[in-house]
């Protein structure tokens, strides 16, 4: 799959939540391409800002060349990409990383925080699919993107303050709403991650992790994105792996955390 980096025009831009945006945009040299699970790179304009930041996609349509992106901000670079608007240019570098493989099986997409946005595509693509979807959807306090998910399938809550859904985790809410399936896709926060993969292990469950939230560069260059893996590195001969790059999705078995 070829990575293209190209300048995106803004379509539209609106905050769904504090501090959390919605961008629209066309870009479809790379919404041809892309696959729910991966990300892109958004650059700065400001030249003292050198590294990109990675961004996973929410939408993709390939057909409209549109690609949607639903992030948090989180420093200069992402405040600087809230104050864009509709017709506004910003260069990106996609489709990157390798994203979630579809199986055509009882499927559970749990999201939390952050982690949400990514699973959106995923959902949409297994219904068209005709996979029996769940989701489970983990917030801290505020709900963002959670009716979008209604059209493809069965959706679930849970939340720290209890104003969503089951008063805890995501995997409470799995235990107490009994929700059961084949293969698991998931993206959210590390302590999330290390709850899902112990559960899916000791279940006999598959389950792919997305580990986005640790990457930096989005390139494989910065290195800041390893996490430990149960195999060996072909570059660095060592049990690790570059998230950006082998990942961000890994099956459960793979990493370590």
């Amino acid at each position: 799959m070829a990575t293209t980096k190209m300048t995106a025009t803004v379509i539209h831009q609106e905050p769904i939540g504090t501090g959390i945006f919605s961008m629209q945009l066309q870009a479809a040299e790379i919404a041809k391409q892309a696959k729910p699970g991966q990300f892109v790179n958004l650059y700065s304009k400001d030249g003292s800002r050198l590294l990109p930041r990675p961004i996973s996609l929410c939408e993709i349509n390939g057909e409209a060349g549109t690609l949607r992106l639903v992030y948090r901000t989180v420093g200069k670079g992402t405040e600087e990409f809230a104050r864009l608007h509709a017709g506004d240019k910003i260069d990106i570098m996609g489709p990157l990383g390798n994203g979630f493989t579809m199986q055509e099986e009882k499927a559970i997409l749990i999201g939390g925080g952050i982690g949400i946005p990514p699973m959106l595509q995923l959902a949409k693509e297994l219904s068209q699919q005709s996979v029996e979807v769940q989701v489970v959807l983990g917030y801290r306090d505020e709900t963002f993107l959670d009716e979008e998910f209604a059209p493809y399938g069965t959706v679930y809550f849970a939340s720290e303050d209890g104003n969503h859904g089951v008063k805890g985790t995501v995997m409470d809410a799995i235990r107490e709403y009994g929700i059961t399936g084949n293969v698991i896709y998931a993206c959210g926060p590390t302590p999330m991650l290390r709850a899902i993969q112990a559960y899916a292990l000791e279940n006999g469950i598959v389950a792919q992790l997305s580990l986005e939230e640790k990457m930096a560069c989005g390139i494989g260059a910065c290195l800041a994105c390893v996490c430990k893996s149960k195999e060996k590195d072909h570059h660095t001969n060592v049990n690790n792996k570059r998230i950006c790059k082998d990942g961000p999705v890994f099956f459960a078995e793979e990493v370590e955390f």
